[in-house]
């Protein structure tokens, strides 16, 4: 019996390519595919589908939180991630969200159809240097508080902005900020920012 798959993958040529080359495998029926996260769940359930493979990267809902998404509504949901950045946060996030499967870009369509029948069976894939580097980077130190902030604090837009946003006193936003920086051992708002952001935090 085949594995029912839903892809979600945001640049169509590269959905397409997938869906067509995981159909030749034989066993691997790719029943749905999308370039958005947020329609992913609706189409699981439409599809009945039995294992979801998510691109990390996709407007709507990038695909972390799909799969947190999917933890939240299908507990043990077969989830496969495929990713060109594999950010040490990110995969920290994933494997809290019961993503059994991990994949940087680079790897071959007999590889993924192999980890999606791994996963699909119970098992679990995880490339020995993702890990390495998540292990490295130990855990994330910010609050979800500093991490928001910090996400507000992108664009480099001032202070009183940020506050504005996030419906908050700039004293707290400043407050924040500081601790960020302090745990991060920036030297700066924006040091603070492209640190956490290189490390998956926001």
């Amino acid at each position: 019996m085949a594995i029912k798959v839903v892809l979600a993958e945001d640049e169509a040529l590269t959905r397409e390519a997938l869906t067509a080359l995981l159909q030749q495998s034989g066993d691997i029926e790719v029943v749905a595919h999308t370039g958005r996260g947020d329609s992913v769940l609706e189409l699981v359930d439409d599809h009945q589908a039995g294992l979801a493979v998510l691109d990390v990267c996709m407007p709507g809902m990038n695909g972390i939180e799909v799969a947190e998404q999917l933890h939240r509504e299908r507990a043990g949901f077969p989830v496969v991630l495929l990713t060109c950045d594999a950010r040490p946060g990110h995969l920290q996030r994933a494997m809290k969200a019961g993503v059994r499967g991990i994949l940087t870009k680079g790897t071959s369509i007999r590889e993924l159809c192999r980890v999606i029948r791994e996963v699909d069976a119970g098992g679990g894939h995880v490339p020995l240097e993702l890990v390495a580097e998540m292990l490295a980077a130990g855990e994330n130190p910010l609050t979800a508080r500093e991490a928001e902030i910090l996400k507000a604090a992108e664009d480099g837009r001032p202070l009183s902005a940020i506050a504005s946003q996030l419906h908050l006193s700039p004293g707290t936003v400043r407050n924040h900020i500081h601790s960020a920086i302090r745990k991060l051992k920036a030297g700066n708002r924006m040091s603070a920012v492209h640190a956490a952001s290189r490390a998956g935090w926001i």
